[in-house]
C-alpha cells in the first residue's frame, strides 16, 4: 500500500513538473514574439533579425548584446552595429527621347570602359564599419542617348544596393519606349504541302508587308525562314523514291477506288494499266530548318525567297516547328539579331508542334543542346541528331534573347498555341487565315499590341523576393503591377521595385548577387549589384578587437564583437566550462533541465554554464529570478486591480506564487479573512444568520419564505411575516369575504387596525413595507401591504379583488353537442349526394353503350342455339 502511495505520488509531481515545462516555453514563446532579438547568440544572427542591433561593448556586463534598436540606451552609440540599406547609381544615363533617334543606325552596341553615375542614395549604418562600393567611374549630369550613342529605354540601367534581411527597399525606375526604335522581324513559316496556298499569298504580299512595317519603324530589317519535320520514320517516309518526291500524288487524296470489277477475263488483268502517278511540280525533298533569308534592310527580296522556296511533305500531322524556333533564336549571328532591336519571330503553320520526348518515336534519345547548327547553307544539320526541344528550354530562350514570339496559326490550332503562348513569355497568338491572306494586317496589329504594352520581370533568386508597383498612365496612387498597357512612343512610366531579402543563403558566396530587371521583349535591364548584409564586419580577421586565443575567453577561443567564440573542447561565456567536465553537452544541458520533457535550458530564463544555470538579470533591479533552473521569480504572481499580490500589504510574490499576510487569503490575497464586517451594528448572528461572509461582504441567501437583502442580510421583502394574521381581517373589512365575513365576528376580532383602500399596491422600500398576496374562495387575488412603527400597524389594501370572468358551461357544453350534430348531418347530406352523383354517371354509361350495339343474337350470322333437335330416319312420317 506504502509503494502504491510512493508511485501516485511521483507520478504526481512529474506531472506538475511537465506542466510547469510546457508553461516556461509558452513564456518564452511569448517573449520571442514580443521581442525578436531575445536570445541570439553572435553578430550576424542578430543583423539577420528585423529591427536588432548588436551591442560590441566590451564591459556591456549581464545586459542583452542583441536588443531592439530603438532602445539604444541599452549600448552607447559607437559600439552598436547596425547596418542600414545602401544605394548607388553606377550608371544612370537619361531616356532616348523624340528627335534623339536621328543617325541612329543598326549593328551590336556594348556599355563602353566608364560607368556613368549621377546620383547616390545611401544611409549607412552605426558605428565606424560602413562600407563602400569604391569608385563608381565618372560621375556627373545626365549622359544622353546622342552622345554615348546608344539607346536606353530603361532608367537607371545599373545600381549597387546594400540590403538587410526582411527589410523592404524601394527601388525607383522609369520607361520609355524610344522613337523610331529599330525592328527586326523574321518571318519563320511551315512549308508541308498543305501550306502551299500560304506561300502564294505570302509571296505576293510581302512587299506590302515590307512597306507596312516601314510605316512603323524606318529602321527595320526583314527574314525568312522555313521548317518541316525531321528526315526520319515515322515523321516523314524515309523510302529513296519518296525523300525525292515526298509529296507523291497531285490529285484529290482518296481512301479506296475500284479499277476493276470481278471479271472472267483475266487477261484484262495488268498493273501497267492503272494510271502512273507522277510527282507534284515545285516539290522539294523534307528537311528539319532553313534559314532562307537572314535579316536584311533588302526587305523587297523578301517576296522572291518565299516565292522560290519549295514546299515538301511529312506523315504525320504535328511538325518541327520547336527544332526552327529553337535555331532561329540561338543562331544569332547566321539570323542577323541586332544587340539593341525589338526582335519579333512570326510563327505561322496550319498543325500542330512537336516537343521534347517525342523524338524517341523516331531513335532520337540525345536531349536538346539549345545550341546553333546550321551548315553554309543555313540547314539544321543536327535534327536527326538530338531530340525536339522543351516549351521550357524556348521560353529560356526567348527570355535570353528578348524575342518576341507572335503564333499565326490557322483557327483549328489556334487554341492549342493559344495556351502555348501563355508558358512562353513575351509570346501571343492570333488567327491566320486558311491562305495566309491577313497576315499583314496580323503582324501590324500583333505589334501595335506589343509595343503599346510593357511588362517588367526579373531573374531574382529564392532568397530575393521582388514586388512591383506604378501608376502606369492613370495618376493618382500606385497599384500593385507590373504590367502597363496603352503606351505610346515617348509616354514615360515609373515603376517602383520593391526588394526584399527573405533570408540569407547557406553560402556566403551566394551573399553577392546580380539581379536584372528587364522589360519583357526588350534587350534592356537595369542590373542590381546586391550585396546582402548576413554577417557583421566586426567577425572579420582584422577586425577592431578581433583576437585569437583571447585572455578574454580564457586562451580557449576567439574574441569578436564583444563576445568569445570558443573552441570545440570549451563552452561558456568566457569559455570557462571544459566539455570533458561535464561529460557531454547533452548531459550538461540536462543538469540545467527541471526533467527530460522539455528542450528548454534553464526553463528559457537563463544560461547553461558548465551544468549550473545562470539566470537573466532584469532591467528592474526588484525583479529577481531566482531556483535551480530558473524557474522562480518574484514579479509573475497573480494580480488584482494592477497590484502584484493585491499590494505590499497584502502579501507578496514568491517563485510565482502569493504568500498573503495575516488577515487575507485567496491567490491574489484579495480576501479578508476576518468575518467582523458581516456583523450588525447592533450585534447578531453573522448576516443576520440568513448569509454567509465571503471576503468581509455578506452573500445572503434565498429561502423558501424568499430572498433576503441588505448589507448584514436583515431584509427580505417577498418574505410572508404576519400576512396570515392580517389575511381575515383584511377579507372582512375590505370585500365582506373570508371566515369572518359576519359583521359580528369582523367587528370584534379586527380591532387593530383599519386598512387604507388604494387603486393598486406599490412597495416603497424605504418604509419597511412587506407585500402580502393571497386567493379567497371565490378564486379572487387581494393584495394589501403593511408597515409596522411604534408598536402600530398600518395596512394599505388593493379597492376591487382581481377576480376571473365567470364562464357559462351549460352553453359551452350545449355548443359543443349542436355542433357535432351538425357536423355529422353535414357529413351524410356529402354522402348521400356523391353516390347519387356515382349512380347516375354508371347508368348513363349503361345506356351509351347499348344504344352503341350494332347488332342482337337474331341477326348474328355465328349465333348458335343453345339446343339441338335430331330427327330418326327410320320413323320419319310415323
Amino acid at each position: 500500500m506504502l509503494t502504491d502511495k510512493r508511485l501516485h505520488l511521483k507520478l504526481a509531481l512529474a506531472f506538475l513538473a511537465m506542466c510547469y515545462a510546457l508553461s516556461a516555453e509558452a513564456q518564452l514563446a511569448a517573449k520571442l514574439i514580443q521581442n525578436p532579438c531575445v536570445n541570439k547568440g553572435n553578430c550576424h544572427e542578430c543583423i539577420q533579425t528585423q529591427s536588432c542591433a548588436w551591442c560590441m561593448r566590451p564591459d556591456h556586463g549581464d545586459k542583452p548584446r542583441c536588443f531592439q534598436h530603438s532602445y539604444s540606451n541599452i549600448c552607447p552609440e559607437e559600439y552598436i552595429w547596425n547596418p542600414d540599406t545602401e544605394q548607388k547609381f553606377i550608371i544612370n544615363r537619361e531616356l532616348t527621347r523624340a528627335g534623339q533617334m536621328a543617325g541612329f543606325g543598326g549593328g551590336q552596341v556594348s556599355y563602353g570602359g566608364s560607368y556613368y553615375a549621377n546620383s547616390s542614395y545611401s544611409s549607412s549604418a552605426s558605428g565606424s564599419y560602413s562600407g563602400s562600393y569604391g569608385a563608381a567611374g565618372s560621375a556627373g549630369a545626365y549622359g544622353s542617348a546622342s552622345s554615348s550613342g546608344e539607346i536606353v529605354q530603361i532608367s537607371p540601367q545599373r545600381v549597387g544596393l546594400k540590403l538587410r534581411i526582411n527589410q523592404v527597399h524601394s527601388l525607383h525606375m522609369r520607361y520609355s519606349q524610344a522613337e523610331d526604335y529599330p525592328v527586326d522581324l523574321y518571318y519563320l513559316m511551315d512549308l508541308s504541302k498543305s501550306m502551299e496556298d500560304d506561300k502564294e499569298k505570302l509571296s505576293a504580299l510581302g512587299n506590302l508587308l515590307s512597306e507596312t512595317m516601314r510605316n512603323i519603324t524606318s529602321n527595320f530589317r526583314l527574314g525568312f525562314g522555313s521548317f518541316v519535320d525531321k528526315v526520319l520514320m515515322p515523321y516523314v517516309s524515309t523510302i529513296p523514291k519518296k525523300l525525292e518526291h515526298p509529296c507523291e500524288d497531285c490529285e484529290a487524296p482518296y481512301g479506296y477506288r475500284n479499277h476493276m470489277p470481278l471479271s472472267t477475263d483475266t487477261s484484262t488483268f495488268t498493273f501497267e494499266q492503272l494510271p502512273m502517278i507522277e510527282p507534284c511540280p515545285g516539290c522539294a525533298a523534307p528537311y528539319g530548318y532553313r534559314n532562307a533569308m537572314p535579316l536584311s534592310t533588302d526587305t523587297y527580296r523578301f517576296s522572291s525567297e518565299v516565292k522560290k522556296a519549295a514546299v515538301s511533305g511529312n506523315l504525320d500531322a504535328p511538325e518541327g516547328g520547336f527544332d526552327a524556333i529553337m535555331q532561329a533564336i540561338a543562331c544569332r549571328q547566321q539570323v542577323g539579331w541586332r544587340e539593341k532591336a525589338r526582335r519579333l519571330l512570326v510563327f505561322s503553320t496550319d498543325a500542330g508542334f512537336h516537343y521534347a520526348g517525342d523524338g524517341k518515336l523516331g531513335g532520337v534519345i540525345a536531349p536538346n543542346d539549345g545550341e546553333c547548327h546550321l551548315n553554309s547553307e543555313g540547314l539544321y544539320t543536327h535534327s536527326v541528331i538530338q531530340d525536339y526541344p522543351s516549351i521550357s528550354q524556348i521560353n529560356h530562350k526567348v527570355k535570353q534573347n528578348s524575342i518576341n514570339i507572335i503564333f499565326a496559326v490557322t483557327s483549328s490550332q489556334h487554341s492549342v498555341y493559344e495556351k502555348l503562348s501563355q508558358h512562353i513569355e513575351g509570346s501571343s497568338s492570333a488567327i491566320l487565315s486558311n491562305d495566309s491572306s491577313n497576315v499583314v494586317d496580323l503582324v501590324r496589329e500583333e505589334y501595335g499590341k506589343i509595343s503599346s504594352s510593357i511588362e517588367m520581370k526579373d531573374n531574382a533568386t529564392s532568397h530575393v523576393k521582388i514586388t512591383y508597383h506604378s501608376t502606369c498612365l492613370n495618376g493618382g496612387s500606385e497599384i500593385p503591377t507590373s504590367k502597363c498597357d496603352g503606351l505610346k512612343v515617348g509616354d514615360v512610366v515609373n515603376f517602383t521595385a520593391q526588394i526584399l531579402v527573405t533570408s540569407c543563403p547557406a553560402d556566403p558566396a551566394e551573399w553577392n548577387q546580380i539581379i536584372q530587371i528587364y522589360p519583357v521583349g526588350i534587350n534592356e535591364s537595369l542590373i542590381i549589384d546586391l550585396e546582402m548584409l548576413c554577417s557583421c564586419p566586426c567577425e572579420q580577421p582584422g577586425s577592431i578587437g578581433y583576437e585569437v586565443n583571447s585572455p578574454h575567453c580564457n586562451n580557449f577561443g576567439t574574441y569578436m564583437c564583444g563576445i568569445c567564440e570558443c573552441d570545440e573542447m570549451h563552452v561558456g561565456d568566457n569559455c570557462e566550462c571544459s566539455t570533458t567536465d561535464v561529460h557531454s553537452d547533452k548531459e550538461g544541458d540536462l543538469n540545467c533541465r527541471a526533467d527530460n520533457t522539455t528542450q528548454v535550458d534553464c526553463s528559457g530564463r537563463g544560461t547553461c554554464l558548465c551544468g549550473v544555470c545562470d539566470c537573466e538579470k532584469r532591467s528592474n533591479p526588484e525583479e529577481i529570478i531566482s531556483g535551480r533552473f530558473c524557474e522562480c521569480d518574484n514579479f509573475s504572481c497573480e494580480r488584482h486591480k494592477q497590484l502584484l499580490c493585491s499590494g505590499p500589504d497584502h502579501g507578496v510574490c514568491e517563485c510565482g506564487v502569493c504568500v498573503c499576510k495575516p488577515g487575507w487569503t485567496r491567490s491574489a490575497c484579495d480576501c479578508q479573512a476576518s468575518n467582523d464586517t458581516c456583523i450588525p451594528p447592533n450585534g447578531g448572528e453573522i448576516c443576520s444568520g440568513h448569509g454567509d461572509c465571503e471576503c468581509g461582504v455578506c452573500k445572503c441567501r434565498s429561502t423558501e419564505e424568499g430572498r433576503y437583502s441588505g448589507k448584514y442580510c436583515e431584509k427580505c421583502p417577498t418574505c410572508s411575516g404576519r400576512c396570515h394574521e392580517l389575511k381575515d381581517c383584511v377579507q372582512c373589512q375590505m370585500y365582506k369575504t373570508g371566515p369572518l365575513k359576519d359583521e359580528n365576528d369582523c367587528a370584534s376580532n379586527c380591532t387593530n387596525f383599519t386598512p387604507i383602500a388604494v387603486d393598486k399596491v406599490v412597495i416603497n422600500e424605504t418604509k419597511d413595507e412587506l407585500l402580502c398576496m393571497f386567493y379567497d374562495e371565490d378564486d379572487c387575488k387581494f393584495t394589501f401591504k403593511y408597515s409596522e412603527a411604534d408598536d402600530k400597524i398600518e395596512v394599505h389594501a388593493q379597492q376591487e379583488r382581481e377576480c376571473p370572468p365567470k364562464v357559462f358551461m351549460l352553453g359551452i357544453v350545449l355548443g359543443v353537442i349542436a355542433a357535432i350534430v351538425l357536423v355529422g348531418l353535414a357529413i351524410l347530406l356529402l354522402w348521400k349526394l356523391l353516390t347519387t352523383i356515382h349512380d347516375r354517371r354508371e347508368f348513363a354509361r349503361f345506356e351509351k353503350e347499348r344504344m352503341n350495339a350494332k347488332w342482337d343474337t337474331g341477326e348474328n350470322p355465328i349465333y348458335k342455339q343453345a339446343t339441338s333437335t335430331f330427327k330418326n330416319p327410320m320413323y320419319a312420317g310415323k
